[in-house]
């Protein structure tokens, strides 16, 4: 049970977060009229400290800084993949979210789909990668309530029953009114917060570690002998060469799901311009430092042994936390989770509110609507889907969203050829990308279904296993290339393409330098 002065902390720590959230009106310019683009991306305004801050705590969620240092204290070494998935996003993200800002700005664009209507011409293929993209945000979503209460609860800060309900509502709904309010300016001011309290708390938790522990060799000699190794040679904090492959696809395949998501396209088109994502992506490593910090706290929680709950492993770091920490800091710990779930959570509604208004709302129900209108939409629809990932965090097991979440990140992937691949090249065809995604979508979801709901699958021949979105992403690019040539060779038209980038993908040289650039 916590104590005053943990409460106490905690308490201070979130305040603190709802009184910035009510300064970020002091963002908005006061002479501009309300639109769709000044509520969800903050005007196109965020400079590299302000985009830093927001890009960072939008990718890396609460739900992250519980899991993969739950992951660490069960299985060990396979846990570490988001470490490598997260340093192969970053070149990824400098090339891509640059690129794909500089369209958007150009032509008014403010979701992914929107690129896709106007470089294929299609309106079907928006649909479906704008519907793909709040289906996949939808449990990744109620994900971060679910992070807060495992926190909350290992800690003893969440009382159980109706009033930990209540606990829950009431952290939302002053996030739900700020974001009502100010659109992504609230989670930019938040992102601040969450920042500070989370370096600060993890370094001083992984110092304390090192000092009670003896430094990180007796702390990884004493998980390796909880796991049942001799050592760490001959234990599971090490890869065996058959787990590799799947080490590898997952943390591939993630870094390029990730960069499909409303919510991190959405922080990154707020940014002021392609060159501040640019400086912004050099510097994201600092939050994989931070990540990888707290999957060694999930190995520091096995060499203390602490003893997670059976099907609770997300405990264990808030346990070892609670355990070694004086309680004024512990209250710090739990505030900085908390604080970092309520950012991707404010911008990932936000998103999918975007989404449904400019790609279903828009064009198809009120192709007239004003941009007033339109932001009063987005408004209400990000207010439910708040309300949506409550009701599903009470309502369904922790295991049903992590399912769908899982799911979540092999559906995404599928609309990674008409959007990434189409910055670069138009000649795929949109119905041959329409059928691709349909091959991906269906045979990623049933090889997840069929291993049980897991990400990771045998291919059927020998013991080769790969992440499942990576292999319906396959199946993906190979139906569209071959559907394209098919649909050429047949003559069917292609719409129109309104963006100003080349059909092809080309190189030319730089007379000045000589370097070669796409």
């Amino acid at each position: 049970m916590a104590d005053g002065a943990m409460t106490a902390t905690f308490l201070a720590v979130i305040g603190g977060a709802s009184l910035l959230a009510v300064t970020a009106r002091r963002l908005r310019p006061s002479d501009r009229l309300p639109s769709l683009e000044g509520w969800a991306l903050a005007d196109r305004g965020l400079g590299p400290v302000w985009t830093w801050l927001l890009l960072g705590g939008t990718i890396f969620t609460a739900y992250t800084f519980t899991a993969v240092p739950g992951l660490a204290y069960g299985n060990g070494a396979p846990a570490f993949f988001a470490v490598p998935y997260t340093v192969i996003l970053c070149p990824l993200a400098f090339v891509l979210l640059s690129r794909l800002w500089t369209v958007a700005r150009r032509h008014g664009y403010v979701t992914a789909a929107d690129f896709v209507r106007g470089r294929y011409g299609s309106a079907p293929l928006a649909l479906v990668v704008a519907l793909t993209g709040i289906l996949a945000t939808m449990p990744y979503l109620a994900l971060q309530l679910l992070g807060i209460r495992a926190v909350l609860t290992a800690g003893g800060v969440y009382p159980r029953g109706a009033a930990g309900d209540l606990v829950m509502v009431a952290l939302f709904a002053g996030l739900a009114v700020a974001t009502y309010r100010h659109g992504l300016r609230a989670p930019a001011v938040i992102s601040a917060l969450k920042a500070v309290a989370v370096f600060v708390s993890l370094v001083a938790v992984c110092w304390l570690v090192l000092v009670r522990l003896g430094g990180p060799g007796p702390v990884f000699e004493g998980a390796a002998r909880r796991l049942g190794g001799t050592d760490v040679a001959h234990s599971p904090l090490v890869l065996s060469p058959a787990q590799q492959p799947a080490y590898a696809t997952l943390a591939l395949g993630s870094a390029l799901a990730l960069l499909m998501y409303p919510h991190v396209l959405t922080a990154g088109f707020a940014a002021d311009g392609p060159r501040t994502l640019r400086k912004v992506t050099v510097a994201l490593p600092a939050w994989t430092g931070l990540l990888a910090l707290f999957g060694f706290l999930g190995i520091a929680a096995l060499a203390t042994g602490v003893r997670a709950p059976r099907g609770g492993a997300e405990a264990a770091v808030p346990m070892l936390v609670d355990r070694l920490m004086p309680a004024p800091l512990a209250g710090l710990v739990f505030a900085a989770i908390t604080v970092g779930a309520l950012v991707p959570a404010a911008v990932m509604s936000i998103a999918a509110a975007t989404s449904f208004v400019r790609n279903v709302y828009v064009e198809y129900v009120h192709p007239t609507a004003t941009p007033k209108r339109q932001v009063r939409i987005a408004k209400a629809v990000s207010l439910t889907a708040k309300v949506g990932a409550v009701a599903f965090v009470f309502g369904l097991r922790d295991q049903d969203a992590i399912n769908l979440q899982l799911l979540g990140g092999v559906w995404i992937l599928q609309v990674f050829p008409a959007v990434a691949v189409g910055l670069f090249t138009g000649r795929l065809h949109a119905r041959a990308l329409l059928a691709g995604w349909a091959v991906g979508m269906v045979s990623g979801t049933l090889m997840v279904v069929r291993e049980g709901f897991s990400s990771i699958v045998a291919l059927g021949f020998g013991p080769l296993e790969v992440y499942a979105g990576l292999a319906a992403l396959l199946l993906n690019l190979v139906v569209a290339v071959a559907g394209t040539a098919v649909l050429d060779r047949l003559g069917v038209p292609r719409g129109a393409d309104a963006t100003d980038l080349p059909s092809r993908l080309s190189v030319r040289r730089r007379p000045e330098t000589g370097a070669n650039h796409p």
